[in-house]
């Protein structure tokens, strides 16, 4: 026995001489500017075991963060839907999740993404001539009624695309700020892969179905908790109802009043008590079913993130966020 512990001290004495020859004798000519310290950097992040999280600088520490476990599925009617969460803003906390890494499609939900990427880039008061395009959309098409040549700024294109989920508002957005809709859309990929909304991808500005453009229930929860901190996006998502003022390609004054499709604000759904539902954004498509981000705030004034999505009817879309709200008083 005392043989096997001789023999290897002389190992490790061997071992120790050859590493301090390479790591000095080697390379004594080279001289390594601002070295790396794995230790010490990983440790400053959180990274190492037991590493004090007040270090850390990670995006985790300031969102909500899920492993994709359902969590009270059982105690709510969680059939009627694909997928749905609750998430506390200021405790930073699940309070709710259903498939939130699940892919769906999101439908005009996307516009919470278009309204935060064009606020984000561009001038709320810059005029925007609707084009051609912008104006062909299908017949049951949601539509603010917008005609070529009409002229309106960014800030009333952004409520018409909020309130009236207008898709031809969805495409002027994104031509007066990008030019051309392949170039924004390509802007809002960039914009969710920087929040980290790893598992979306858009196609459109206004989310027509195509099965390359989806989301997922926790990726929306990134989206949405980042537009939140604009409060020109509150204020328009907040906003019940809101006239408009413009001109059309003549020069002649026009009229319009856009109320908001989501069911808490225009007075046809009431929220759960001790819930104050202070924003919301509907979308609904054959392939995306009935969906819906809520922005709300509880009794203790801490504020919550809500989403529904492929909900199988509008009262059950309602019937669900009212259930999973609850677990936010």
């Amino acid at each position: 026995m005392s043989g096997v512990k001789c023999t290897n001290k002389i190992f490790t004495v061997f071992l120790v001489v050859a590493l301090t020859v390479c790591l000095t004798g080697c390379s004594s000519d080279v001289e390594v500017k601002n070295p790396y310290s794995v230790y010490e950097d990983s440790y400053s992040l959180g990274l190492i075991l037991n590493a004090p999280k007040s270090n850390s600088n990670l995006m985790s520490s300031s969102i909500c963060v899920t492993n994709g476990e359902d969590y009270l599925t059982d105690q709510v009617d969680s059939s009627v839907a694909g997928g749905a969460g609750v998430f506390n803003m200021d405790t930073r906390e699940v309070l709710y999740a259903q498939n939130v890494l699940g892919k769906l499609y999101p439908a005009s939900t996307t516009k919470i993404l278009t309204a935060y990427v064009a606020i984000k880039y561009g001038d709320l008061e810059q005029q925007i001539t609707v084009s051609e395009n912008a104006c062909k959309q299908a017949s049951d098409s949601s539509v603010c009624k917008l005609n070529p040549g009409d002229v309106l700024t960014l800030r009333q294109l952004l409520y018409g695309l909020m309130l009236r989920s207008g898709n031809d508002a969805a495409v002027a957005i994104a031509e007066g700020i990008s030019g051309d809709v392949d170039t924004f859309v390509a802007l809002m990929n960039e914009e969710a892969a920087r929040i980290g909304a790893s598992h979306s991808h858009f196609v459109t500005p206004n989310g027509l179905h195509d099965e390359d453009h989806y989301t997922t229930i926790y990726d929306m929860y990134l989206i949405t908790n980042e537009a939140l901190k604009y409060n020109d996006f509150v204020e328009i998502m907040q906003t019940s109802n809101y006239d408009v003022y413009y001109t059309d390609r003549a020069g002649n004054a026009k009229q319009q009043s856009w109320a908001n499709t989501c069911g808490y604000l225009s007075g046809q759904k009431k929220a759960p008590e001790g819930i104050n539902v202070i924003g919301g954004k509907t979308g609904t498509t054959f392939d995306a079913g009935y969906c819906l981000v809520c922005y709300s705030v509880n009794e203790r004034n801490e504020h919550l993130i809500s989403i529904v999505y492929k909900a199988d009817g509008r009262a059950n879309l309602y019937y669900l966020m009212n259930q999973i709200l609850a677990f936010g008083k």
